[in-house]
């Protein structure tokens, strides 16, 4: 079966600049802002590389668990369980890009517990003064409680595959980039767009119809 495309995966990460922005926005401003003065733009490079790699690599973790579910025909209930849940998390999270609706951000409740065994060791490695250690505080950025990257993870998870998961979840990192990494005038530009209600209407109603026409695939490949 069709799991999301890298496009749409890669669109769902810069549609949903908004929301990153207000989960990230404090870590930004902590590892912008170290001693007193703006860290080099090298080391926004660094944190935003750990940031994506950390995303890429919970992709193949959840591709890996579901090609449990692809080893056998017996599984195939299971299979098409996963797709429609991807599918379904997809027009969830499509509704939420376009502001007509928070159910995906449940989620997040989630990771709070991961997050919370984490946050401590990210606070260890401020200041940051070393690429190695901007890279490694990128890396437990990524595991920051967020509905967006839930959600995209349940399709890595539907893909039934290591590498096609953790590729989807690279390319919703890669879409995250525009919104966190730009700065200045380009910042403020891009944080304008992405908070203009008919982008974000237009944006999350075409990441909600990618799950609604794989829902109607699906009900037409059983029928």
């Amino acid at each position: 079966m069709p799991e999301i495309s890298l496009f749409t995966a890669f669109l769902v990460g810069l549609s949903g600049g908004v929301h990153c922005v207000g989960m990230c926005g404090g870590i930004v401003a902590a590892m912008s802002f170290q001693a007193g003065r703006r860290q080099p733009f090298g080391f926004h490079l660094a944190y935003n590389a750990g940031r994506v790699a950390s995303y890429a690599a919970a992709g193949v973790l959840a591709g890996l668990v579901g090609s449990a579910a692809f080893l056998s025909e017996r599984l195939l209930p299971v299979q098409h369980g996963l797709y429609v849940l991807a599918q379904v998390m997809l027009v969830l999270l499509g509704l939420y890009l376009a502001g007509l609706s928070r159910a995906v951000l449940v989620l997040e409740r989630a990771g709070a517990a991961l997050w919370t065994r984490l946050q401590p060791f990210l606070g260890r490695l401020l200041p940051v003064r070393t690429l190695p250690q901007a890279l490694a505080a990128g890396a437990l950025w990524g595991w920051l409680p967020c509905g967006l990257v839930y959600s995209v993870l349940v399709s890595a998870l539907a893909t039934g595959s290591a590498v096609e998961g953790g590729a989807l979840m690279l390319a919703f990192g890669l879409g995250t980039l525009p919104n966190l990494l730009a700065m200045g005038w380009a910042a403020e530009r891009l944080k304008g767009l992405a908070q203009d209600r008919r982008v974000k209407l237009a944006a999350g109603l075409v990441v909600a119809g990618f799950g609604a026409w794989g829902l109607l695939r699906w009900l037409g490949a059983l029928g």
